[in-house]
């Protein structure tokens, strides 16, 4: 009887074993690593101007950074220190590009992405300066021709490998000219990870590209484009949000701070109506370097907001750590990595690296593919135009710039026969500064770096009245330009008075502005559709259409045996209290 009454519970006990499921296995968060790059502009060489490290007390630390083999080896050893990791752009990947790349529509800028293992490119409004079937042409290969400059020069053009996004850009068929997102997966079975990329550009595109190369197409505001895409996101298993927005911020700290120090512009607007699911902003546009969490400016938005200054001198390092179980991103950090290069080169591309910061190796594939590109460039960019007088290295985007001014001087002499008697020159369309070398030698190279855009010269007759209006137009906070002008006009604008009235003198030859007198003004194709937000220039009359604005340089320079870089003065501006 005793041995019954011990043995019945042990057989219920077995029983009952037999019913219940054997205990899960606890499922571990899942690791992503995110690198961001932002506004490559085809720099496939290191850049000409090394990256200020720190800006503290009188004397800046600079060091060389960036080149496609550089990018491509600090990104490699990011990507080769982590199991699950994704490469993302936050647009103008291509366009405003140095010659090595620019003379060949970007293809090169492309082969360098390919190698490098791009994941997504969110389009920037460079991305259009050669128009939507251009653009289309880059993503998907080919040989069409769709500009003045012939495709496939050096190799048949195959595409890119990664995906461009256009979250906000539809064409007349209401259709986005691109994907909205994408999705990629890490692991397997209950480990599995989604993260989603929505990539767009700024709503403000057409005031910055030439109008006709981007007829038909519609862009739409950028926070409600995102959030509309959530839920379907969700739908399709996103566990992580990732925004890539060719949109940015001004912030006042360090290339690595990761505080959002004073941060200021025009994605402060988008980031405050974004739905809170989103985990993590890589934008662009400003070419700034910063990380910002958002969350100290508004806790109910928890996520960080990148951005990896421009060229290929910097990358952001992400991690985002997910709970498969729980689709939540439970932590995240980011910092920003200098791509230092071992200083080779002349002028700033020889300065010396700083041996406290990582010094990268160019990655032997990639340097081999952009020195097929340098070697065919050479033959363009190594010739001499001509002499300038030797200045100190001249800040090209500054108002009131001698390299722009030069640029506006040698556009009216290039169209006085159309009766030219004011030339504007946009501070945008100045990409590069004009250093000579020691004799005061200027290559074709270095006015290419200068205006890659290949812009024709247009002359048109105005009133007086409208080019006043025009001189407003750089400080109504809509234009993203100001105005370089040719020498005998000369303006200043008063910053006290009422936006509209601002202009507190114009004279050209001493003479004062006649709203009600005609007079010849030349611009390039850009500004004469529109661009940079100058709708007045479309109002002119009498068109007259003349060379590329980098025949006009050439001309100018080479027309003297040393051309002297013109006096600052022509702008004027006046502050409150000035």
């Amino acid at each position: 009887m005793i041995r019954k009454i011990i043995a019945l519970p042990a057989v219920l006990a077995i029983s009952a074993c037999a019913t219940i499921p054997p205990p899960q296995e606890p499922v571990d968060p899942v690791a992503v690593r995110i690198i961001g790059i932002n506004d490559f502009h085809g720099n496939i060489e290191p850049p000409s101007r090394a990256f200020t490290v720190s800006s503290e007390g009188e004397d800046a630390v600079r060091a060389p950074a960036g080149g496609g083999a550089y990018l491509a080896s600090a990104i490699g050893a990011k990507k080769a220190g982590a199991r699950y990791s994704m490469v993302i752009s936050a647009g103008d990947m291509i366009g405003g590009s140095p010659i090595a790349s620019s003379l060949f529509l970007d293809e090169p800028a492309i082969g360098v992405m390919n190698r490098i293992g791009i994941d997504f490119n969110a389009v920037g409004n460079h991305e259009f300066d050669r128009g939507t079937a251009e653009l289309q042409r880059i993503q998907n290969g080919g040989c069409e021709k769709n500009t003045l400059r012939e495709p496939c020069q050096v190799e048949q053009y195959a595409g890119a490998d990664f995906q461009f996004l256009a979250a906000n850009v539809t064409g007349a068929d209401g259709q986005t000219i691109f994907p909205s997102y994408g999705i990629k997966r890490f692991g397997s079975g209950a480990s599995e990870v989604a993260v989603a990329v929505i990539g767009l550009t700024l709503e403000d595109t057409p005031t910055l590209v030439t109008p006709s190369g981007i007829a038909g197409l519609t862009f739409a505001e950028e926070a409600s484009t995102i959030n509309a895409l959530i839920p379907q996101l969700e739908a399709e298993g996103a566990d992580a949000i990732i925004v890539s927005i060719h949109q940015g911020l001004f912030t006042e700290v360090g290339y690595n701070d990761s505080s959002c120090g004073e941060v200021a512009g025009a994605l402060l607007d988008v980031l405050a109506k974004l739905d809170p699911k989103v985990d993590l902003v890589i934008s662009g546009h400003t070419h700034r370097a910063y990380i910002c969490d958002y969350s100290t400016i508004d806790p109910a938005r928890n996520f960080l907001v990148t951005s990896a200054a421009s060229a290929g001198t910097v990358l952001t390092n992400i991690e985002l750590v997910i709970d498969p179980v729980s689709s939540d991103v439970v932590s995240k950090s980011a910092y920003n990595i200098l791509v230092q290069n071992e200083g080779t080169g002349e002028g700033d591309r020889a300065i010396a690296p700083l041996p406290e910061l990582a010094i990268y190796k160019p990655d032997a594939e990639v340097a081999a593919y952009v020195a097929l590109y340098t070697e065919a460039a050479s033959e363009f960019a190594d010739r001499s135009i001509g002499r300038l007088a030797k200045p100190p290295v001249q800040y090209s985007s500054r108002q009131d710039s001698p390299v722009g001014n030069l640029i506006a001087d040698a556009q009216l002499a290039a169209t006085r026969d159309a009766g030219a008697q004011i030339a504007f020159m946009n501070s945008g369309g100045v990409r590069a500064d004009l250093v000579p070398a020691e004799d005061g030698t200027i290559t074709f190279g270095e006015i290419y770096a200068v205006q890659p855009f290949s812009n024709t010269l247009i002359t048109k007759t105005f009133t007086g009245a409208q080019v006043l209006r025009l001189l407003e137009k750089q400080v109504d906070g809509v234009s993203r330009s100001s105005l370089f002008v040719s020498d005998g006009f000369a303006y200043s604008l008063d910053m006290s008075r009422a936006s509209g009235n601002r202009v507190a003198a114009a004279t050209l030859n001493g003479e004062a502005i006649d709203p009600a007198a005609n007079y010849r003004v030349t611009m390039n194709s850009f500004l004469a559709s529109g661009g940079d937000g100058f709708t007045t220039f479309n109002e002119g009359t009498g068109t007259v259409v003349g060379p590329l604005d980098l025949d006009a340089m050439e001309a100018w320079i080479a027309a003297v045996p040393v051309r002297q870089l013109p006096a600052e003065g022509r702008a004027t501006f006046l502050t409150p209290g000035s």
